[in-house]
């Protein structure tokens, strides 16, 4: 995925790190299940067609896409996947946020504690960091010359876009979680191509840790995707631009 992202980076970060093509696989497959529990149409089911866009992108074999929403609709067994969220606190208090979709709450509970122990950190109850992140749809694309920037801003605002910014080499687009198809299907239909669309918790304030501190901060980050069963994470650290 290209782009820098100031909310986004964090991600764009994990796909550089995450080199392990299964690793990738194994994330887009869950996702894929856990979207098609709510139908195996992805024609009136946007969360799985974005979920199957997705694992396109990252060429992911039509048949994993094809066994992945067969076990999420029930027709294969595999698909009682569960979504569980913790949040706690990293290196330098830090406000951190995990999503992850597990068969097994209580090994997945219990590895992420011990994550969260052994970098010097702390696991919180439901609730005690959530309050510094609104969650927001984010799409972005990417710088061209064949882009009016007014035009496209235009575009996102009408379609219900909350805010849209210039940012590196993309254009940001912020929306309310409930607006967020309405402005991606409008620059579908417009003709442009988006680096990346995902409903996203961006903290209301970000921190700034110390080298030693942010050096302890990326280890900790480290360790948490390298659970199989952690989707996303979220953070309010400011990452320096050449980690993005």
């Amino acid at each position: 995925m290209s782009g820098h992202s100031k909310w986004a980076n964090i991600k764009h970060k994990k796909e550089k790190m995450d080199a392990q093509k299964g690793k990738i696989f194994t994330k887009l497959t869950k996702d894929i299940i856990m979207a098609a529990k709510e139908g195996g149409d992805p024609e009136t089911n946007s969360k799985l067609r974005d979920a199957i866009e997705k694992a396109k992108a990252n060429n992911l074999p039509n048949d994993n896409i094809q066994r992945a929403i067969k076990k999420g609709t029930g027709e294969l067994s595999g698909g009682n996947l569960e979504e569980v969220v913790y949040e706690g606190y990293g290196p330098a208090g830090s406000a951190i946020i995990v999503e992850a979709l597990t068969d097994n709450k209580n090994r997945t509970a219990g590895d992420i504690r011990h994550i969260f122990d052994r970098s010097g950190g702390s696991l919180g109850s439901s609730g005690c960091v959530a309050w510094m992140f609104d969650k927001k749809g984010l799409i972005t694309i990417e710088k061209s010359e064949n882009i009016d920037e007014d035009e496209l801003a235009m575009l996102v605002i009408d379609a219900g876009a909350d805010d849209f910014s210039s940012d590196g080499d993309e254009y940001e687009i912020l929306t309310d979680p409930s607006n967020f198809q309405a402005v991606k299907d409008a620059i579908k239909s417009a003709g442009y191509e988006m680096s990346s669309a995902d409903i996203t918790m961006i903290p209301q304030n970000t921190v700034k840790l110390s080298d030693s501190d942010y050096e302890k901060f990326e280890k900790f980050i480290e360790k948490l995707e390298e659970n199989d069963d952690v989707q996303e994470i979220y953070h309010n650290v400011d990452v320096p631009d050449e980690e993005e």
